[in-house]
């Protein structure tokens, strides 16, 4: 038994990194879970090895056709939906120049857009339930530029700006939102050279922000977190 108990939730990017950690967590307490990947296979993979309560799908976040189905088929599994966490995210680094301007897209499109059509989905359904929550992942880099991450840079502070005003027009719905900016986190995300730094936030880490986050009282609203290394190396 969990605090989340007869709660439905769902956690794009769920197969692998922090959305597993988020998944993971939020089994625990109880939740049934939808998680997606690109991949039917993973994430059926990740559903067997986590047990009944968890379900999964395949979806690219960045088709409207593909969202909207998926969001059918949580109706259909679970009934509707009290929790969102836009997790889908990918990451491809190099000079606006020299950028294929279809890895500009899909980084946009995964990113950002992603988490608008999930939204479109999500908040009807909340409306009808009576309220939720909507947790978007972004990052540090939503406020902080990087040489070579102009389109993560624009996806996530996009996002940021996104999930600010979407809070405003939810709020008197019962529905809240927040965003959460972690630093390095151990998962081979972008260069893959965090993947053994002990110094690293964890997937774990950022799963239990989100419970914090999903346990905190109704009227206070914790809209963005940042989150980073206590010990990153020391520079120089």
């Amino acid at each position: 038994m969990g605090f989340l108990d007869g709660k439905v939730a769902l956690v794009t990017g769920g197969s692998r990194g922090i959305g597993r950690g988020i998944v993971e967590a939020l089994v625990a307490e109880g939740a049934t879970v939808a998680l997606t990947a690109r991949s039917a296979q993973a994430a059926e993979q990740v559903a067997r090895e986590l047990g009944g309560r968890a379900l999964g799908f395949a979806c690219d976040v960045r088709s409207e056709e593909l969202v909207t189905r998926l969001f059918r088929q949580i109706d259909e599994a679970a009934g509707g939906l009290d929790i969102l966490v836009n997790n889908a995210g990918i990451g491809i680094f190099g000079p606006v120049s020299e950028m294929d301007p279809e890895d500009w897209r899909a980084v946009i499109e995964t990113n950002l857009n992603g988490a608008f059509y999930c939204c479109h989905e999500a908040i009807p359904r909340m409306k009808r339930r009576g309220g939720g929550y909507i947790i978007n992942v972004s990052s540090l880099a939503g406020k902080n530029p990087i040489a070579n991450g102009a389109a993560y840079n624009a996806s996530k502070f996009g996002l940021n700006g996104f999930s600010e005003a979407l809070m405003m027009e939810v709020r008197y719905d019962g529905i809240r939102v927040s965003y959460l900016m972690p630093g390095s986190v151990a998962t081979g995300f972008g260069h893959g050279e965090q993947e053994k730094a002990g110094w690293a936030l964890t997937p774990a880490d950022v799963a239990g922000v989100v419970m914090d986050l999903l346990r905190s009282p109704s009227h206070a609203l914790f809209s963005r977190v940042e989150m980073r290394p206590s010990q990153p190396p020391k520079k120089g």
